[in-house]
């Protein structure tokens, strides 16, 4: 069977220079509808991995993304996000994007075509069983993340992926892969667009979902997230204010006093009021 990159294929839309702004916008907009559908399809395998990432987890383990280009910086955008929302260590999850922190900003070239990077980068991680390896590469073909995957699985260590395209050279290498054919892009080839708005839709659902799982939030509220500015001060004292009975005043200096939403609320309810 010939592995065919569907995101590559041309784009049914034609001359695209000769479209109105609203035109063009419209399109745009009816091609990142079929997303969410996309991804519907691939609930079975996201749900087949996020178990793994949990269980590993739980026994001291650490979630990484690798990646290139817009599919590494999607990695690194959601791994750099956790800390803040879920109050977890800076080194739980952590996004590697081929060729270095430089890469998130510019094109590093050629970083993408070397097998065996991905696995030093890794290394300089102390990367172990106890982990979880996630490649993202909307292609499916990406050398970088490819071996990568390859290496962990040779050193027992569990492998997802995310890709775009069906039966990927990729998704064939990760022991739990998920695939969302999103088909082709309005710009052909330009996975940032459809390939990437799928890819971090499917990032938002590992991690959220499994910091739920390890009992990061409660109800439905970040109990343990980051008080880092004004803003998420104030909605750290609305979520104590909702949880028990105390005035805005209260509830800033029970916030203050323990340091989160979670331990506010905790030692309220167990010994005696501010």
């Amino acid at each position: 069977m010939t592995f065919t990159k569907t995101t590559e294929q041309a784009s049914k839309y034609e001359h695209l220079e000769k479209m109105s702004v609203h035109e063009l916008l419209s399109n745009i907009n009816q091609e990142d509808k079929t997303v969410p559908y996309a991804v519907e399809k691939a609930l079975p395998q996201i749900e087949a991995l996020i178990p793994q990432i949990v269980a590993k987890l739980k026994l001291g383990g650490r979630l990484f993304y690798i990646g290139a280009g817009t599919s590494g910086r999607l990695g690194v955008v959601d791994a750099s996000e956790c800390p803040p929302t879920f109050g977890v260590p800076f080194d739980l999850v952590n996004g590697i994007i081929a060729g270095g922190d430089t890469a998130i900003r510019r094109a590093v070239e050629n970083a993408e075509d070397n097998p065996t990077q991905a696995w030093v980068d890794l290394q300089n991680h102390n990367i172990g069983e106890n982990d979880v390896v996630i490649g993202i590469a909307a292609s499916g073909t990406t050398p970088y993340v490819i071996g990568g995957l390859e290496t962990c699985n040779q050193n027992n260590i569990v492998t997802g992926c995310i890709t775009c395209n069906a039966g990927s050279p990729l998704a064939l290498t990760a022991q739990f892969p998920i695939e969302v054919v999103v088909g082709p892009e309005f710009v052909t080839g330009s996975s940032r667009m459809k390939a990437g708005t799928a890819q971090k839709l499917v990032l938002n659902m590992i991690s959220t979902a499994s910091m739920i799982q390890l009992g990061k939030v409660r109800g439905n509220k970040m109990v343990d997230m980051q008080l880092s500015n004004v803003k998420l001060v104030d909605r750290g004292v609305k979520m104590i204010m909702d949880e028990i009975p105390v005035s805005y005043e209260e509830g800033a200096a029970l916030l203050k006093k323990y340091g989160s939403v979670r331990n506010a609320v905790d030692n309220y309810l167990q010994g005696p009021k501010v």
